[in-house]
C-alpha cells in the first residue's frame, strides 16, 4: 500500500525501508520509469543533472568515489527522506546502484539499521552488488545515525 502521495510498494525501482518509507531508486542512464512522477528527486552525480519537470536536489558526487563535500551529503539525503514520508522520492546515479546504493544505505541507518550492517541491507533490498567500492562502503559504515 502507499500514502496518497508517496510510491505503491509494487512500483518498479521502490524500495521500503524498515520504517515504512518508501523510495524509488533508479539509473539515470536508463529511461524514467512509466507511472507517476516524483515529486523530489536526488541526483548523486559528477555533473549538475540538469533541469526536471519536478523538485530536485544535486550531491556533487563522480562516479565511484565518494561525495565531493562527504558531509553535506548525509544532510541532503536525510531532507530527501524526510520528504519521501509524504511525498514520492527517487534517488538516481547513472546506473542506480553504487552511489544511489550509499544514499539508500544512509536513509537505512536512520530508520534503524545499525551502519556495519547497512550495506547488507541494501545489498539484499536493491541489488547484490550495490554500494560497489570499498572506499563507499566504508563512508557508509562511518555516518553517524540521526540523533533524534
Amino acid at each position: 500500500m502507499s500514502s496518497p502521495s508517496g510510491w505503491h510498494a509494487a512500483t518498479p525501482g521502490v524500495v521500503t525501508l524498515p520504517d515504512g518509507t518508501k523510495v524509488r531508486v533508479r539509473a539515470l542512464r536508463r529511461e524514467t520509469p512509466d507511472g507517476p512522477d516524483p515529486q523530489l528527486g536526488i541526483y548523486l552525480t559528477g555533473r549538475d543533472p540538469g533541469p526536471r519537470p519536478w523538485p530536485h536536489l544535486w550531491v556533487p558526487w563522480p562516479d565511484f568515489r565518494l561525495p565531493r563535500d562527504p558531509e553535506t551529503a548525509p544532510r541532503m539525503v536525510r531532507a530527501a527522506a524526510d520528504a519521501a514520508r509524504d511525498q514520492r522520492v527517487e534517488i538516481a546515479c547513472a546506473g542506480g546502484m553504487g552511489r544511489s546504493g550509499c544514499a539508500l544505505a544512509v536513509m537505512a541507518i536512520d530508520a534503524g539499521v545499525p551502519p556495519d550492517q547497512a550495506v547488507g541491507w541494501v545489498r539484499r533490498h536493491l541489488h547484490p552488488r550495490a554500494v560497489e567500492t570499498r572506499r563507499q562502503r566504508r563512508w557508509v559504515q562511518s555516518v553517524t545515525p540521526r540523533q533524534p
